[in-house]
Formats: structure tokens, C-alpha cells, sequence
């Protein structure tokens, strides 16, 4: 393993002693949650493009210039 940066080593035995933690478990717990949240960050983008794919692939879409014009109006963009 790669040895962390003094800065980070700081930053780390703070948020450690602030949890009451020691610092490898405190680690463990904030790798843990940063790991979680980018596999659900993941899925969510795979279930989203897929859904639109289904979506194209079913006719349920919308010229983009049609599109753009509504946003345009629903916003009273300039042409």
C-alpha cells in the first residue's frame, strides 16, 4: 500500500479523533462509504442510459431541434 501524504495523514488522525476513531478503522469506514456511493453513482448512470436506450429503441423520442424550440420558448430564450 501507498503511504499517504503527511497533509492527508493529518487530515486523516483529525477526523479520527473527531469520530472517535482510530485512524485504520476511521479509513476503512470513509473508504467503505466513498466506494458505496460511486458503485450507486454507477448503477444509477447504467440503469438511466439504458432506460433511454429502451426509449429510442421504442420510438419515445423527440427531434432535437423540436426539442431545443420548446426550451426555448418555455424559457423566452432569444432565437
Amino acid at each position: 500500500m501507498m503511504p499517504l501524504t503527511p497533509e492527508r495523514k493529518a487530515q486523516l488522525d483529525e477526523y479520527a479523533q473527531r469520530h472517535g476513531k482510530d485512524p485504520a478503522t476511521a479509513l476503512d469506514e470513509v473508504l467503505a462509504d466513498a466506494l458505496e456511493s460511486e458503485r450507486d453513482d454507477y448503477n444509477e448512470t447504467v440503469t438511466a442510459v439504458m432506460e433511454a436506450y429502451e426509449s429510442v429503441k421504442a420510438g419515445r423520442t423527440q427531434p432535437a431541434e423540436e426539442f431545443l424550440e420548446e426550451l426555448r420558448v418555455k424559457h423566452g430564450f432569444p432565437r
